[in-house]
């Protein structure tokens, strides 16, 4: 008891009311976001009864066993003109569950209602998809609390930056969609330098250190976007596969240049700070080292990162591919080909990342000691 009654001294009246409207928040979303079936034109229906009424095995050529199941569902509608009766739902799933489901009672599911109903004298309907704000409302609620207990005020801050460039991005994405005139690729190089001076801006602040890590993260990012049209263009594209790309429309090397722009970011802008943080930590802690001293520092640092961030970018590349790899090699694909289909786009990604990642190592060091020079000028 003393030791709460300890930590409750430490709370000062605004972490109180701060902890206190974020969980009055957090009731209050999940609440909302569990009755607000009103704000949907969908109908939406929640299973209260689910029985299987049938089950098939299956075998193909290459002796994958599979079962196909057919589940009866009643569900009750929970908005529209036909809000509380009941609806006889049919859903076919199997086993393996690649690009289908099992629904359990408490599911509440998008429907389409039929509106022939001649044969029935009850509502039938088939199901198009699960309602899932209430995991994704649960999930971002579980991001804000363990950012704001690890980063405190910088994770306050970090949360904020997030929903800015959240909103960024969705006017660019609109903008691009509504004028056919711009391109995308110039639409995303204005959103990434605005990403860029916000996010660092908000979080370390006004200082050297910030602007180091803006001038890096910014040549960085562009340098390996150039690099890789540059080797596009000597080697005609050959390997991308751009129709491995997934709701692929039109002009498939733009929308691959402008994803490699977007995604490389968020990694070089990493390693851009932790070089611009970690030199300017050395001179603070003492201000009369030498520059050659900075120097052999920061490329340490920059080896002992450079290795770990590229496995990152990697890894994020590569695990969206594996269920569909592990799909075809199942179905005894040939090797070659299935990584080359699924993987080239992914690699090259991957690829042109790790350039921006290397790039900034010397550029992040080469900017905070810039700025350090500026610094001493002036003392």
């Amino acid at each position: 008891m003393n030791g709460l009654k300890h930590i409750w001294k430490k709370v000062s009246l605004k972490q109180y009311i701060l902890y206190t409207s974020l969980l009055l928040c957090f009731t209050a979303s999940i609440i909302f976001v569990n009755h607000n079936y009103s704000f949907y034109d969908h109908p939406i229906a929640e299973v209260i009864e689910t029985n299987i009424v049938d089950q098939t095995e299956k075998n193909d050529i290459y002796n994958n066993q599979d079962y196909l199941f057919t589940q009866h569902i009643i569900a009750t509608l929970k908005n529209g003109e036909d809000k509380g009766q009941l609806i006889h739902l049919k859903n076919q799933y199997s086993s393996s569950g690649a690009y289908d489901q099992a629904y359990k009672v408490g599911n509440k599911l998008f429907v389409s209602i039929n509106t022939d109903t001649q044969e029935h004298t009850y509502l039938t309907g088939t199901i198009d998809d699960v309602k899932r704000d209430m995991y994704v409302v649960f999930t971002a609620w579980v991001f804000i609390f363990i950012l704001l207990i690890v980063g405190k005020k910088q994770g306050f801050t970090s949360i904020i930056t997030l929903v800015i460039n959240a909103v960024l991005l969705s006017y660019a994405l609109d903008i691009y969609l509504h004028t056919s005139n711009i391109s995308l690729l110039l639409i995303c190089s204005i959103s990434a330098i605005l990403f860029t001076v916000i996010s660092l801006l908000f979080v370390n602040g006004f200082n050297e250190k910030t602007y180091a890590a803006i001038v890096a993260t910014l040549l960085g990012t562009f340098l390996s976007l150039l690099i890789t049209y540059f080797v596009m263009v000597i080697t005609s594209e050959n390997g991308l596969r751009y129709e491995g790309m997934p709701f692929l429309t039109e002009h498939p090397q733009m929308l691959f240049l402008a994803g490699i722009l977007v995604g490389s970011l968020g990694a070089v802008m990493d390693v851009a700070i932790t070089m611009s943080s970690s030199i300017f930590s050395l001179y603070e802690k003492n201000p009369a080292i030498s520059i050659k001293a900075l120097k052999e520092s920061g490329l340490a640092i920059g080896r002992d990162i450079m290795g770990t961030m590229t496995n990152i970018l990697f890894f994020v590349y590569i695990s969206g591919s594996i269920p569909m790899l592990l799909l075809y090699f199942k179905n005894n694909s040939p090797l070659g080909p299935t990584l080359s289909f699924h993987l080239s786009i992914e690699m090259a990604r991957a690829l042109a990342g790790g350039i921006g990642i290397v790039l900034t190592i010397p550029l992040g060091l080469y900017a905070a000691i810039y700025f350090i020079n500026k610094k001493r000028a002036r003392l």
